[in-house]
């Protein structure tokens, strides 16, 4: 049998601890920093960065609340009688071509109106007119719930 020196016999079985550590804990820090970012990232990319531009029309106070079904088609009326149908401007006497050639598309179509509470009576009744006449079956007013607010009737 060969000789081995006694500081060699269990040299192949030792394990290398370094005297100098970054951590002691159960937890890496790199893995707690690297689960931090992720969520950022993630936060940061579902979040709405980019305002979309829109009007700001003050809808009447209703103290009735239904809602509208999916896929439906939405006409805005704001207070200096601009009309936009879908977040497109349109103009008034091209409404009716607009809605008509959106019924060709879907039979069962809900249009949505949303006028300013200073709108006139009138304009809204001439934009349910140009929905029927396009063929549109039903037709909603959209209103603001009122939250303990008294209703003017």
């Amino acid at each position: 049998m060969a000789y081995i020196p006694e500081q060699q016999v269990g040299v192949r079985w030792r394990r290398f601890r370094p005297k100098y550590r970054l951590y002691h804990g159960p937890i890496p820090v790199i893995a707690l920093v690297n689960v931090a970012l992720l969520l950022m990232l993630f936060l940061v990319w579902g979040s709405h960065i980019v305002i979309q531009p829109g009007l700001i029309i003050q809808l009447p106070v209703a103290a009735f609340v239904s809602g509208t079904p999916y896929g439906h088609v939405v006409v805005t009326v704001t207070q200096e009688g601009q009309v936009f149908f879908n977040d497109d401007r349109t103009p008034m006497d091209r409404l009716g071509s607009a809605l008509s050639h959106a019924v060709r598309q879907n039979k069962d179509l809900s249009l949505t109106i949303e006028a300013d509470a200073r709108v006139s009576y009138e304009t809204i009744v001439r934009v349910m007119n140009m929905a029927a006449a396009a063929g549109i079956r039903q037709v909603n007013l959209a209103t603001r719930p009122s939250f303990g607010e008294e209703v003017v009737p």
